[in-house]
């Protein structure tokens, strides 16, 4: 007899597990709340921040803009250049020490909250089971033969599911091209051919990643639950079934002095609400993205059964082996400091790097066309050309001065206005008494400074060109 229920346990969960598509069942608490409310954060974000307008000197703009074409990053009133190369560099790295240092913690949890896969996987789930109902009754509809009814409900889901990637590539796009010249645009079918090209990879790529590979891609394609083993270790916090609690699992729990059961029912109900259809309690597996729904769903059968909650938990290998551990212990680890430091270190140098931003460049260039030219007053001339970035946006007035030779001046006049987050070529004649003790080759510099702001002089070395002797 008990082997009969336990063959027939054995197919419940098979039936869940390896039937083609994961359905999992849905479920309530407080780690599906928390999921849910990233899934909002993260899309009112996503969705809403590239219609934000922004006013400047030079007019209204969007407030986030990766202007590729003219080659600046609009962050509000920051205005990034291609200079600023560095400061993306440190995001980056910041991004990854951030990623490492929750593994470390608590496993692979970015990857159950916030990950874009994830998240728009959720969103297709929940469109799909508006319309094709519960867990069971997509199951069902999955196996029914092909019938009138079934390819409405599937081309009414598919449908929606192709809007939503589509909306979701026009936003995409629009943080590149202004959304609201974007818009008209793919209305039109005006659309430029590098516009055309992103739309439709990223629309396609939506829809097949979160509607049709959905637990495939943390199963298989995603190169990131191959290698966190080398990021955790036995005190690492992850989602575990704690088995010194719940076996021998039972049909029903017992309690009292006679009782042969722990108390793990044998429902099934974690495997059920798994999204990449794994049973937590054969142990950590790379495929667990640390969702936390088990543990409500597990939670609730410990409420109906009136048992303690925390059956299945956050928990490191060495508490699950029932091992002591000194207190703070997954907080104090060499990993888990180092992770810790390295975050800060990074932290401190963006915004070094960030308070010591020179929102002024200039580039030197000697005229190679005419070396050299004296004039009727014994002067030699030499002919530059400078281009000034005014980084800033508002208009801005420069004074460039040039040192390094007795008697070097500008001729002529040696301000310039430049606009607000444009450049200004302008081209300068530089002069120096003729002498005996100088020829040839000379260093020279040429110093530029900001009318009226106490930014620190931009200096930028040049040579100046004398006869031979």
């Amino acid at each position: 007899m008990n082997q009969t229920v336990s063959k027939a346990r054995e197919a419940r969960l098979a039936f869940y597990r390896k039937q083609g598509t994961v359905h999992a069942k849905s479920v309530e608490g407080r780690f599906n709340t928390a999921r849910w409310a990233m899934v909002w954060l993260t899309q009112i974000v996503f969705y809403g921040a590239c219609w934000l307008p922004w006013t400047t000197e030079t007019g209204t703009r969007q407030a986030i803009l990766f202007d590729i074409a003219n080659e600046k990053l609009y962050l509000f009133d920051l205005v990034l250049w291609p200079q600023d190369a560095l400061l993306l560099a440190f995001c980056l790295i910041l991004a990854a020490t951030a990623l490492f240092f929750v593994t470390a913690l608590a496993g692979r949890l970015f990857c159950g909250f916030a990950c874009p896969q994830t998240v728009y996987t959720s969103i297709f789930v929940w469109i799909e089971r508006s319309i094709e109902g519960d867990h069971l009754a997509r199951q069902r509809l999955d196996a029914s033969p092909a019938s009138i009814h079934k390819l409405l409900v599937k081309a009414a889901k598919h449908s929606i599911w192709v809007l939503l990637a589509i909306w979701t590539a026009i936003t995409f796009v629009g943080y590149f091209t202004p959304i609201h010249d974007l818009l008209p645009a793919v209305a039109n079918l005006q659309t430029g051919p590098w516009e055309a090209f992103w739309l439709i990879l990223y629309a396609t790529f939506t829809y097949v990643q979160a509607g049709l590979a959905r637990e495939a891609v943390c199963q298989h394609m995603c190169p990131y639950s191959r290698f966190q083993g080398v990021m955790i270790d036995a005190d690492t916090t992850s989602v575990s079934y704690d088995p010194l609690r719940g076996e021998p699992r039972g049909a029903l729990r017992r309690s009292g002095k006679g009782g042969t059961s722990g108390d793990c029912i044998d429902c099934g109900v974690c495997v059920q609400v798994c999204p990449t259809g794994i049973d937590i309690r054969d142990g950590l597996q790379y495929q667990c993205i640390n969702c936390g729904l088990c543990i409500d769903g597990c939670n609730q059968v410990m409420d109906k059964i009136d048992a303690p909650r925390g059956l299945i938990r956050f928990m490191s290998e060495n508490d699950v082996a029932g091992k002591p551990t000194t207190p703070g212990r997954h907080l104090l680890r060499p990993r888990v400091l180092i992770y810790a430091g390295l975050l800060l270190l990074f932290c401190a140098l963006t915004g070094w790097t960030l308070s010591e931003r020179v929102l002024l460049r200039v580039d030197v260039l000697r005229d190679r066309g005419s070396l050299l030219r004296e004039t009727a007053e014994g002067l030699i001339e030499n002919t530059y050309t400078l281009k000034l970035i005014n980084m800033e946006e508002t208009q801005r007035s420069f004074r460039i001065g040039v040192s390094g030779l007795p008697g070097l001046r500008i001729d002529g006049t040696d301000t310039f206005t430049v606009e607000p987050g444009s450049l200004r070529t302008v081209s300068l004649t530089v002069s120096a008494p003729l002498t005996d003790q100088l020829a040839g080759v000379q260093a020279i510099e040429f110093t530029t400074a900001a009318l009226h702001d106490g930014s620190q002089p931009v200096r930028e070395k040049s040579t100046f060109i004398l006869p031979p002797r």
